[in-house]
């Protein structure tokens, strides 16, 4: 497991979107936006329903995240973070979990998904095994 440094823990807990590939059964990758947070050492997503990203993380827990940065480095480029590593697939919680993403992402005084849902969803849980990408993070990467 590799730990995130405190700037790229920053950029997962801001409102950037997090775009999350898992790998299809034939091997295709499967691409998707997440609302992404960090919980104790561990990226955290979620799903209110079985979608195709939580179906194929359970069958192979392998999975890619990138975060694009609205900071430009000093190279004149977007920062970004990619992290690469295993998730866990967790049934219930999911729904409160996006509730929770839904005031930062959408603002404080936001409901997500106000109806009652019989359903609690699925909450993802990404170990970092490796990072990458261009900003602060790097040095630690190294």
């Amino acid at each position: 497991m590799t730990a995130l440094p405190e700037e790229a823990k920053a950029l997962v807990e801001s409102t950037a979107l997090g775009h999350v590939v898992t790998l299809n059964a034939d091997g295709a990758p499967h691409l998707t936006c997440v609302w992404i947070g960090w919980d104790d050492g561990d990226i955290v997503f979620a799903s209110s329903t079985m979608t195709k990203k939580i179906r194929n993380l359970r069958r192979d827990p392998r999975v890619a995240i990138s975060i694009e940065s609205d900071r430009i480095s000093q190279m004149g480029l977007k920062e970004y973070l990619w992290v690469r590593g295993s998730a866990e697939v967790t049934e219930g919680g999911g729904l409160g979990l996006l509730r929770e993403f839904a005031t930062r992402y959408l603002g404080p005084d936001t409901t997500f998904q106000p109806w009652a849902d019989p359903r609690d969803g699925y909450q993802v849980r990404v170990k970092a095994e490796r990072i990458g990408g261009l900003g602060p993070w790097i040095r630690a990467a190294r």
